[in-house]
């Protein structure tokens, strides 16, 4: 089946750089395209695209918001989204992540690390839509469903990215078990996935932020990585 991208770009020489890059590289995919954030915002909720491409600094409407509303809307709260900016300080990426995007790779970037990366997150979202058969979680006070992409807390839900409810479910498997920060990767973002390892310790800490009162069943193993506790 073909997979719909939404490629987000204010400057339009980028933007048909872009929708040439992926015409020859992904001839299957849809190409959808907005030139600010009011116009993606739109286009998402119009065509359901499987993967967001999406720049930072728009007009209208910034990328950040962009990917916040999208976080918000139940229809498209689980539709990845890759986020492609001149801004590349480790306080941008960590932002980009923390408000759930599920990669952040800076401009300009190298065409064929662009559409693996694109691949690799088309990839993941196929992965949970065949997650029937994965069986449900009961760890400590938590309920993690992967049919209903799901996290319970007695009557309360928790809405978590995907990256983040793939990272919660992975520890949540095997508690007590620590996860290296390499194999919390894989596990969650799949193998020869290009994440760097502060990108990691970013998504878990926005986990943690999102489970509240409960953000102690994630622990940090200093020098190591991460377990669940319950």
């Amino acid at each position: 089946m073909s997979k719909k991208i939404l490629l987000v770009e204010d400057d339009a020489d980028l933007l048909e750089v872009l929708r040439l890059i992926f015409e020859l590289e992904m001839p299957s995919c849809e190409l959808i395209t907005a030139s600010d954030g009011e116009s993606a915002l739109k286009k998402a909720r119009r065509f359901v695209p499987d993967l967001v491409i999406l720049d930072i600094m728009m007009p209208k409407k910034d990328g950040i918001e962009v990917c916040r509303e999208l976080r918000s809307d139940v229809t498209l709260a689980n539709v990845p989204v890759l986020m492609l900016s001149a801004k590349s300080e480790e306080s941008d990426v960590v932002l980009g992540l923390g408000i759930g995007a599920d990669d952040y790779l800076a401009k300009p970037a190298r065409p064929k690390e662009l559409v693996a990366r694109a691949k690799n997150l088309l990839r993941r979202s196929s992965t949970r839509q065949v997650a029937a058969g994965e069986e449900t979680i009961s760890a400590g006070k938590f309920v993690i469903d992967p049919v209903r992409f799901e996290v319970r807390v007695k009557d309360e839900i928790i809405e978590l990215t995907p990256m983040q409810f793939k990272i919660l479910h992975t520890l949540a498997k095997t508690p007590g078990r620590v996860y290296r920060r390499d194999e919390l990767i894989d596990a969650a973002a799949g193998t020869g996935v290009v994440i760097i390892e502060r990108n990691i310790d970013t998504h878990v800490k926005s986990t943690r932020k999102k489970l509240g009162a409960h953000a102690d069943v994630i622990k940090t193993v200093h020098g190591v990585g991460y377990k669940f506790v319950e």
